[in-house]
């Protein structure tokens, strides 16, 4: 997969019940550095709604080997990286995916999607943020 475009990292985490905060207190860090990085693309955070101890990470990189040789050995995941194996109820599960199509809307965020880049709404607020 190497040097194919994008690839898409689907990261699994089960934190122990009680240890939600303490596991995005550390991540965030992590997340907010990442997003400065010239191989990164996204990630979205998930925390399913029936069980909160479990997360998911969908993250887009541009390039495998980048991730594997040098992102994963950054500074700024050496505190989540050492503390994770104690806050994990079970291992976490990593899948890699090449994504083939995209479908993004430039309505996010907005209280009425029907409403045009821009325009005030009645409550005083712009269409997007």
């Amino acid at each position: 997969m190497a040097g194919s475009g994008p690839v898409v990292f689907i990261v699994s985490l089960h934190v122990k019940a009680g240890c939600e905060d303490e596991f995005q207190r550390l991540l965030v860090p992590v997340l907010d550095a990442m997003r400065h990085e010239a191989t990164f693309i996204n990630t979205v955070l998930h925390q399913d709604p029936a069980d909160p101890a479990r997360f998911m990470l969908y993250e887009t990189w541009a390039d495998l080997d980048d991730v594997a040789e040098v992102q994963m050995k950054r500074a700024y995941r050496s505190a989540y990286e050492a503390r994770l194996p104690d806050l994990l109820r079970e291992p976490r599960q990593v899948q890699v995916w090449r994504p083939l199509r995209g479908d993004f809307t430039a309505f996010a965020g907005r209280t009425n999607p029907a409403q045009p880049t821009g325009v005030v709404s009645a409550g005083g607020t712009a269409g997007m943020p």
